[in-house]
């Protein structure tokens, strides 16, 4: 045998589209964790064993679920559970006074609380933050106007977060 026959296959490189398309799919698992978290009253070690062990990549009924960003995951879940009540006291403020933070939908709720992890801890830009988690609030809410709630809100707690961003 040669030393070219020895030599271990290339790991695949990953284009750039396919890096965004597994950031999003992190993003959207993230949501899903945190909302599974506070449903069944979960750890984020348990939780994030079983999304990284049996969601990411999995297949549904023939469908192929995306391949998610495992560091962006997380970070995210980490992130957001650390920072859960800074997080949670700028959802609130971004929040009519009416609407506290514990009256909103358990999934925005999430979604507020993963991207809220990102503007605090995160590095991409604010702007990436807000359209990405917008992206996922359509996912779970396809003809509702709960993505033009998640926009308003998300930009209220990225000028908070981040004010030189804008």
């Amino acid at each position: 045998m040669t030393d070219e026959e020895i030599q271990a296959p290339k790991p695949k490189t990953i284009s750039r589209e396919e890096r965004r398309q597994m950031r999003a799919a992190a993003r959207l698992y993230a949501v899903q964790a945190l909302f599974q978290m506070e449903a069944a009253g979960q750890t984020v070690q348990a939780v994030r064993q079983e999304f990284e062990t049996h969601r990411f990549g999995a297949v549904y009924d023939g469908e192929e679920m995306a391949e998610g960003d495992p560091e962006l995951f997380r970070k995210t879940l980490e992130d957001a559970v650390n920072w859960q009540a800074k997080i949670d006291q700028m959802t609130d403020r971004a929040l009519v006074a009416k609407w506290p933070i514990a009256r909103i939908d358990p999934t925005l709720r999430a979604l507020f609380r993963a991207a809220g992890a990102e503007l605090i801890e995160g590095t991409a830009p604010p702007k990436v933050v807000i359209s990405e988690y917008v992206d996922v609030a359509h996912a779970f809410f396809p003809d509702g106007k709960e993505p033009k709630f998640v926009n308003a809100v998300l930009d209220h707690m990225a000028r908070e977060a981040k004010p030189a961003s804008f």
